[in-house]
């Protein structure tokens, strides 16, 4: 497994490590529902190192970047970011990402850890010939900084580096802050040299912010309604679908990779659509992969494709793909755990 620049770092702070996307991750230091806690009230931060930077540069980049990307970043001013999916030609999704505009011919995109590697062959393989491009992923260590007082710790630390607007990006000689996140919370994520990032990783600690791991990183998303790649978001499904159409310019005249599919489904209506699903009573947790069962007859009806404990709930929640006729909110369910049937619902997004 790789291994990030905080390993040692995780090993001194006795945080439980497991394998995420091919690198050794920190699952939980003293506990997921404490983490979580703690990014809902003040602030956590986490290892991000294993996230991937590609930058791509050129004349005409962003006219190159919206006919492989679904979002429009000809909206874009210097220093602002947007989220966007990247699709084969079935319109499935092979990966969501933010790009951030540093100038007119540069951009910088933050990728998900596993697939880095296939994210820029792909982008290579439809390459124009005056597009630069540059797997930038080993040069840096990452840190997100989540939660309500993370703007207020941050000045602390380093008050004569302001962070940006949200959605934003700034640069401050070799750390990269971008302001966005993946917890529902304000906060921002920092980048720089593998080099420094544990000395950034202690300096966070020291002014209050709780280390945090995976664990809780997947319950603050999932509270959210975020989609994660690999698991709610595949490439055998589409961005509407996953009910990310918001992200989805159809309204340009650009004809991206995968949008015939795509107008195809906003005309006609998709066949399955991925909703939120809540336990109702005490029940023990939903897990990705458990049956999604119709409660008349228990015949199967799909797959969650994401489950947890709520921390902030108290109760179960879920995500699962589901035939439209059955993805109406208020529409009861059954979900299959462990030999036994527990009652559900679909609620509407967010969760928390």
């Amino acid at each position: 497994m790789k291994k990030t620049p905080l390993s040692k770092n995780h090993e001194e702070l006795g945080a439980r490590m497991a394998e995420f996307a091919g690198w050794e991750m920190p699952i939980f230091y003293e506990g997921i529902v404490l983490e979580h806690k703690a990014v809902r009230e003040s602030c956590g931060v986490f290892d991000i190192s294993h996230m991937g930077q590609i930058v791509a540069r050129g004349p005409r980049v962003s006219e190159w970047l919206n006919r492989i990307l679904t979002n429009d970043t000809s909206v874009l001013s210097d220093y602002e970011g947007q989220y966007t999916l990247m699709l084969n030609e079935k319109g499935g999704v092979i990966d969501d990402m933010i790009i951030y505009r540093e100038s007119a011919d540069s951009f910088l995109l933050v990728v998900n850890a596993s697939m880095i590697e296939a994210d820029f062959d792909w982008l290579e393989s439809h390459r124009d010939p005056d597009i630069e491009l540059s797997n930038q992923s080993s040069d840096f260590g990452g840190l997100a900084i989540q939660g309500p007082i993370s703007e207020k710790l941050w000045n602390g630390i380093s008050p004569d580096c302001p962070l940006p607007g949200r959605n934003g990006i700034a640069r401050y000689d070799d750390i990269i802050l971008c302001r966005t996140g993946y917890t529902g919370e304000d906060g921002f994520e920092l980048f720089a040299p593998g080099g420094t990032i544990a000395d950034w990783f202690q300096k966070f600690i020291q002014h209050g912010a709780k280390p945090c791991g995976l664990g809780a990183r997947d319950t603050l998303r999932l509270e959210k309604g975020y989609p994660l790649n690999g698991s709610d978001l595949d490439p055998a499904h589409t961005p509407l679908e996953a009910g990310l159409g918001f992200f989805v310019k159809l309204k340009t005249s650009v004809e991206f990779i995968g949008r015939e599919v795509l107008e195809t489904q906003k005309r006609d209506g998709t066949g399955d659509k991925l909703v939120a699903i809540q336990m109702i009573g005490k029940t023990p947790p939903p897990r990705h992969g458990y049956d999604v069962l119709n409660p008349e007859n228990e015949t199967k009806i799909g797959e969650l494709s994401s489950g947890s404990l709520s921390p902030s709930l108290g109760v179960g929640i879920a995500m699962a793909y589901l035939p439209r006729e059955r993805s109406k909110i208020g529409t009861k369910l059954s979900i299959g755990i462990r030999n036994r049937s527990f009652p559900a619902e679909i609620v509407k997004k967010p969760f928390y």
